[in-house]
């Protein structure tokens, strides 16, 4: 069972603990980089490390490392693009030269990787480290796909990778989702890619191009450690599923009451089972009926539950992005955080959610931490 948190803010990261009995509250325990815009973080499970994501405007992207949870914090490198790098993009603004707009997601390797991490960014980059973020490799096998000329921004101007799963099989199996650029694969470590978001469909263009694999706003991707071959998206326009290792994708037609978010989750041990924050889409971008809920499926997107008890149920205006939503290695405990500074946490899988007592920054990003 986790027993830390880690919330990344516009205003800094807060790590949240408790103690041993699961009916104990989380609380504060320590702050760092107060008044500096925490993106993401990861809690690296071969090692303990934390690393922290500070996007800081103008002075651009920094990356910090823990080795001692959170009380002390040391400088890394970040990823950088080569001079004559260009971003090229499908929808018709001009090519500009490639710099690091936004570090978006990081990723441990595998566990007979030491060192390893991946990270995903803005304007579309994939980077791998060797040495725990000391230096960064731009990953060319995707960079240099003719393909990526046809990525376009969503949220952002630019095209951005935002979710990287490693195969906990085989760490040389990996996939990434853009937006907007849909789901590639690579089962060499890197080297190679193949466009795997066939079947998904973007119902913001014309019929003619709504399954073209390469415009597909993916929102988030995730993958079922326990069966990495099960995957789930969260589209701009609705839920799909792969049960072919993020390829041949199934659209989901069942969600309530929305089809429309940015997270998602999925149970590490159960693929069927996957929890959704649904919204209003597109310029709204509020909970639909001004009621926050959290939509769980049990049996595979078959069905849906709308899950209610401890969240606000009206003049609720709460979005949850992308990497706001998490689950612990048992299953059962999850955190998500919003844009109005609103941290809930459950025990159970979801049927009850308790706030945390405390006015947060905006929340960017969660993470469980052991």
């Amino acid at each position: 069972m986790s027993d830390r948190i880690l919330a990344c803010t516009r205003k800094g990261l807060f790590v949240l603990e408790r103690g041993a009995a699961c009916n104990e509250p989380w609380r504060i325990a320590r702050t760092a980089f107060l008044g500096d815009n925490v993106a993401n973080a990861l809690a690296d499970p071969r090692d303990g490390s934390w690393y922290a994501v500070l996007d800081l405007g103008h002075f651009g992207n920094k990356l910090h490392r823990s080795d001692d949870e959170g009380c002390s914090w040391q400088e890394c490198a970040v990823p950088a693009y080569a001079e004559g790098d260009e971003v090229v993009m499908g929808d018709g603004k001009p090519a500009q030269p490639a710099t690091l707009r936004l570090l978006w997601t990081l990723e441990a390797g595998g566990a007979d990787e030491p060192g390893r991490l991946w990270a995903g960014t803005i304007p579309g980059g994939l980077f791998r480290s060797d040495d725990r973020g000391a230096s960064w490799t731009l990953v060319r096998g995707l960079w240099d796909r003719p393909e990526r000329h046809g990525w376009f921004g969503g949220g952002y101007d630019f095209p951005g990778i935002h979710s990287i799963c490693v195969d906990p099989r085989d760490p040389r199996r990996l996939l990434v989702a853009i937006s907007t650029g849909g789901v590639w694969r690579s089962e060499d470590g890197g080297e190679t890619w193949a466009q795997t978001a066939q079947g998904m469909r973007a119902a913001y263009l014309p019929p003619e191009q709504a399954y073209e694999p390469n415009v597909q706003d993916v929102h988030r991707l995730v993958q079922c450690r326990a069966a990495p071959e099960h995957c789930w998206a969260q589209h701009h326009n609705g839920v799909f599923r792969s049960t072919r290792g993020g390829g041949d994708w199934q659209e989901i037609t069942t969600v309530r009451p929305s089809a429309f978010g940015f997270a998602v989750a999925v149970h590490p041990h159960d693929p069927d089972t996957a929890w959704f924050v649904p919204a209003i889409k597109d310029e709204k971008r509020y909970p639909v009926d001004a009621q926050l809920v959290v939509a769980r499926t049990r049996d595979g997107g078959a069905s849906f539950e709308v899950l209610r008890e401890g969240l606000p149920q009206q003049d609720a205006y709460d979005l949850v992005y992308r990497h706001g939503l998490a689950v612990d290695g048992s299953g059962e405990r999850l955190v998500f955080g919003s844009t109005t500074g609103g941290l809930w946490t459950s025990d159970d899988g979801g049927d009850r959610w308790h706030l945390l007592p405390a006015r947060l920054p905006q929340v960017l990003a969660v993470a469980f931490a052991t």
